[in-house]
């Protein structure tokens, strides 16, 4: 029996995660942070966790990152990050953890948006001339924009920083560079999360998408994360290791 500690417990995809884990054969929940009245098994703060776990999945917040890593560190603790928004310290931080303890680090956790990363680099591939847009779509109480997933998709085109990305247009002068993607973030509603990544050529447009309907796809995929890194040695580990060991998301 994996047991997991929750970071991030009294939020949204953190509530859904401890329902994920309580649902999930061979896992068990067994510490949340923070503490509030609705939270199972909380604790005010990391450090305060009295019991043992096997690994702790995040779904927090970038300014909690240096007291995550601390208590990875020093509880020799695997760690799944599903946090978003760190600055380029912070990356090389992660990294450098990582070299000590077991981090599994995506932007998304849904195994379509990984297999849709693959699907576009493989497009780009063969359609050198069209224009590359991407538009993402998230509910109105989502804060970053553009998402993190909507990055994933823009460097998974863009490995070798050769383009340039535009955030929206506006102005009378607002023409369309060639050597640059688009990234537009729309924000209304309860819209779980969008993505679409077009391919504009001469007379042809190819747009693939992703629609996730449930914020539940991202549980499962972190829950998966977490049962593949509690088996590996230190490292940094991505959606691409899970998916090439061959890992179901039923």
């Amino acid at each position: 029996m994996i047991k997991v500690a929750v970071l991030g417990a009294s939020g949204t995809m953190g509530r859904i995660l401890i329902e994920t884990i309580e649902e999930t054969e061979g896992f068990t929940y067994v510490a949340g942070v923070p503490s509030t009245p609705d939270t199972p098994k909380g604790y005010a703060d990391l450090e305060s966790i009295d019991v043992s776990c096997d690994v702790l999945v995040d779904f927090s917040h970038h300014s909690l990152l240096e007291s995550l890593l601390d208590f990875g560190l020093t509880r020799s603790l695997p760690l799944v990050i599903a946090t978003t928004g760190y600055s380029g310290a912070q990356e090389k931080a992660i990294e450098e953890a990582s070299g000590k303890i077991p981090i599994f680090r995506a932007r998304n956790f849904s195994l379509g948006v990984n297999l849709m990363v693959k699907l576009i680099q493989e497009a780009q591939a063969l359609l050198k001339d069209f224009d590359i847009e991407i538009i993402e779509k998230h509910h109105n109480k989502k804060l970053d924009a553009p998402s993190g997933t909507a990055y994933l998709l823009a460097d998974a085109l863009n490995p070798q920083k050769e383009n340039t990305y535009s955030h929206g247009r506006l102005g009378k002068n607002a023409r369309r560079e060639k050597k640059e993607i688009g990234i537009h973030s729309l924000r209304g509603g309860t819209i779980v999360g969008e993505h679409s990544v077009i391919f504009a050529g001469l007379d042809e447009i190819l747009e693939l998408k992703h629609e996730a309907h449930s914020k539940k796809v991202f549980a499962k995929g972190a829950l998966k994360a977490a049962g593949f890194l509690v088996h590996q040695s230190p490292g940094l580990y991505t959606m691409e290791d899970l998916i090439e060991g061959g890992t179901s998301f039923e």
